[in-house]
């Protein structure tokens, strides 16, 4: 295995891609969509506006997400490995306000 692949590895372990994340969790459909929420600045984590679908999310982490005609603020309990059934993603986060 060369360098590259560990190193990819070792940060998917720290933490995962906010895109990535919303497409896991299910609160969007594709991954480009995601994509597009974060670039267009939608998104908060930790208080702060995003406006890269590669910024770092961490478990512990404050994510608040536009979904649908709420706004939902979330925890991050645990980082999803892949895409999963609905049951699965609900146990990766904890929701801390809906409105």
């Amino acid at each position: 295995m060369n360098g590259k692949r560990s190193g990819r590895a070792q940060i998917g372990k720290q933490g995962l891609r906010i895109d990535k994340l919303l497409w896991f969790l299910r609160f969007c459909h594709s991954r480009a969509i995601a994509k597009r929420l974060a670039e267009k600045g939608h998104i908060r984590l930790n208080g702060r506006r995003i406006v890269r679908a590669h910024a770092i999310i961490r478990q512990g982490d404050i994510v608040t997400i536009p979904h649908g005609r709420e706004i939902r603020v979330i925890r991050i309990l645990h980082l999803p490995d892949t895409r999963g059934g609905a049951p699965m993603a609900e146990r990766c986060y904890e929701i801390l306000q809906t409105g």
